[in-house]
């Protein structure tokens, strides 16, 4: 189980003991916590970079490791204060996030990339999330979820770095908290997770990307377009994992993934998603047919 360190450390987002400065995951030694419990320290740290970074280590040791490593099966208490964030930036409703400014210029470009950040920084949250969070699944769920926080936080320091070429750092805008509200609304139920937060709003950045991709690219901005392929690329990865494990809990539970999905989508209030669809990417991700046919005729 985790120390009360652990619990002391999330509510109040002070320095672990075993963690440095630069986010690094302490040397393993005997008896150290599980995969798992590493997974939860990492989400409760509080610097955004630090955390980008300890969740790439993790990923990285975690290849090392055997299953047993993992924890697969011990069910951890939730500490206070989860996620860590940093204190910037300031967390406001989506329609107080300030106007939408032209990629044209400079200052456009780094709200743009800055919400981008956000996102991504978000995402990282979520994937460590859902490892530390769900007990009792196969071990090749928690080493989906582990690469897909690694490529997360490749995602936000790519962005977060371009974004200091703009004069500017993650922090310096207003941002809202919808990502993780999904993730608390879920919390109590892993199908509920895969289907509404890697299979819808993680998808909608399928269906989103291209048209913010093209619109840095009009402005100049090539080095954020090129970053944008990298994330559409791997986020088609993150979204059939998703698909993966929602339809492998389906298949356990004995249930249907379309009207399943539908169920939990009105349960949990879902936003309705909303075309144009990237129906390329999201095949690619493994979205099939009637799942594809259910989603267009919601817009009937």
């Amino acid at each position: 189980m985790p120390d009360q360190r652990l619990n002391d450390r999330c509510a109040t987002g002070a320095p672990d003991a075993g963690q440095s400065d630069a986010g690094h995951i302490a040397p393993a030694a005997p008896g150290r916590p599980c995969l798992r419990e590493q997974a939860l320290h990492v989400l409760c740290l509080t610097d955004a970079r630090a955390k980008a970074t300890a969740a790439r280590e993790l990923y990285r040791r975690a290849s090392a490791e055997t299953d047993a490593a993992l924890g697969c099966g011990l069910v951890l208490p939730a500490p206070a204060g989860v996620p860590g964030r940093p204190r910037r930036p300031e967390l406001v409703p989506p329609r107080e996030v300030g106007p939408r400014r032209s990629p044209h210029t400079e200052l456009g470009r780094a709200t743009l990339i800055h919400a981008l950040s956000h996102i991504e920084f978000n995402a990282i949250n979520l994937a460590l999330d859902a490892v530390w969070r769900f007990a009792d699944m196969p071990p090749a769920y928690y080493r989906d979820w582990l690469r897909v926080a690694d490529e997360e936080a490749l995602h936000f320091t790519l962005l977060a770095d371009h974004l200091a070429t703009l004069g500017h750092a993650y922090g310096d805008f207003p941002a809202h908290n919808s990502l993780w509200e999904m993730a608390d609304k879920t919390a109590g139920d892993v199908l509920a997770r895969m289907a509404l937060v890697p299979r819808t709003l993680e998808a909608r950045g399928l269906d989103a990307s291209p048209a913010v991709r093209a619109r840095l690219a009009a402005a100049g901005d090539h080095a954020a377009a090129a970053i944008l392929d990298i994330i559409l690329r791997d986020e088609v990865g993150h979204v059939a994992i998703g698909n993966r494990w929602f339809r492998w809990l389906c298949a356990v539970r004995g249930l249907d993934p379309v009207s399943s999905y539908a169920e939990l989508a009105a349960h949990h209030g879902a936003p309705r998603l909303k075309p144009p669809f990237n129906l390329p990417a999201r095949r690619a991700a493994g979205f099939d047919d009637d799942e594809l046919a259910w989603l267009t005729a919601q817009q009937d």
